[in-house]
């Protein structure tokens, strides 16, 4: 993945060499504190590193005319971000990327400088100063080109669609296939779906097509990207190896997954026999209070009456809990027992909405979705759990 700011990153730094086989950077700038801290942080959220490689662990700093860039790549992920500044000398180090940003952001001094005093780069506040150790920058791996685009969207509805659907998707690394976001197009929509097998997020929202796209990109690094994207217009990039965004001056790009199987037909929707609409968020609060007498598995039981919803819930070392939501119901009396963590994630989804449940007959998944749709359009997908036991 590649993050760039606005304005245009040219190499133009030559190393000078100290010794025999020695090669040395050199840099000098001055810069705000604050704007060259959330660039470092948030450098160090989209790219973790590898601590078995120094070089991976680190942030590439490069100073130019136009200002200050920072990069990182762990061959995995990638991303470059820049920043103004004044430039004294122009350069470019490799440092540590974890202990610069936890020292940017530790200062509260207004500017920083950053100077390279022989194999260190000092950074300089007024009163204090702080040093790290260069590391090769001539073995750092850089950055790609963002793919083709293949049309664009509203970054805030993207953002809010992101939000809500990486979190359906697994957090087991053993089953790599369901820890990504697939996000594809079709005609006039973008649809985005995740999984982990018990939940499935589905959300999608219109799209200014210009090709077309379908990818399979991890979840965790969209997640840190929908905190981090603007709003206005967003354009997807896309190829056979690689998705990305850009916006402005900025692109992001990651290799993606083979998540091709991935799609919402592959849940059997039978006859809905109950629907249910509630309010989201008295439903949220309901199981965020049962749910803390749920048995070891986090289950609890919602029974569905004349016009209303039982939330039942017991354990045998906490005691047991109850309590009902006013609903209009249209269907016959039934039950389901879900997980409550589930029920959090889909009923946060409409937040301040009304929401519908449509709950089919057996252990067949219920599906949430608005009673009043909006764009981001979203439906929530849970299948029911063995009750608890009595």
């Amino acid at each position: 993945m590649v993050v760039a700011g606005h304005g245009r990153i040219r190499d133009c730094c030559s190393p000078r060499l100290s010794g025999v086989g020695v090669t040395l950077f050199d840099m000098d700038l001055t810069v705000t504190t604050a704007t060259l801290a959330s660039a470092a942080s948030a450098l160090v959220k989209l790219v973790p590193g590898k601590l078995i490689d120094p070089v991976l662990s680190g942030l590439l700093l490069t100073a130019t005319p136009t200002g200050v860039s920072l990069a990182a790549n762990d061959r995995e992920r990638a991303a470059r971000i820049e920043r103004d500044a004044v430039v004294h000398t122009e350069g470019r180090v490799l440092v540590p990327a974890k202990p610069l940003a936890d020292t940017l952001r530790a200062l509260d001094q207004e500017h920083v400088r950053l100077v390279v005093e022989g194999t260190k780069l000092a950074i300089r506040a007024p009163g204090a100063r702080f040093a790290l150790p260069l590391l090769d920058a001539d073995v750092h791996p850089g950055v790609g080109a963002a793919p083709a685009t293949a049309g664009s969207v509203d970054g805030g509805l993207f953002s809010s669609a992101l939000a809500t659907v990486v979190t359906a998707a697994s957090r087991d690394d053993a089953l790599p296939m369901f820890t990504g976001v697939r996000i594809r197009s079709e005609d006039d929509r973008l649809i985005m779906l995740a999984t982990d097998r018990y939940q499935m997020a589905l959300a999608s929202l219109p799209w200014s097509p210009i090709g077309s796209v379908d990818a399979l990109v991890p979840a965790s690094l969209l997640s840190e990207l929908a905190r981090q994207l603007p709003a206005g217009r967003i354009d997807v990039c896309a190829d056979r190896d690689r998705f990305g965004l850009a916006w402005g001056g900025s692109v992001a790009t990651t290799a993606v997954l083979d998540g091709s199987f991935l799609h919402e037909s592959k849940i059997h929707m039978s006859t809905v026999d109950t629907t249910v609409l509630v309010d989201a968020d008295a439903l949220a609060g309901a199981v965020r209070r049962v749910g803390l007498y749920t048995d070891a598995r986090g289950v609890l039981l919602v029974e569905v009456g004349d016009n209303e919803l039982r939330l039942r819930g017991a354990d045998q070392r906490t005691g047991e809990a109850e309590e009902s939501v006013k609903a209009s119901v249209d269907g016959g009396r039934t039950s389901q027992a879900f997980q409550a963590r589930f029920l959090t994630d889909a009923v946060r989804c409409f937040a301040g909405q009304q929401v519908r449940m449509e709950i089919q007959p057996g252990m067949r998944a219920t599906v949430f979705s608005a009673v009043e749709p909006a764009e981001p359009n979203v439906r929530y997908v849970v299948m029911p759990m063995l009750p608890p036991k009595s």
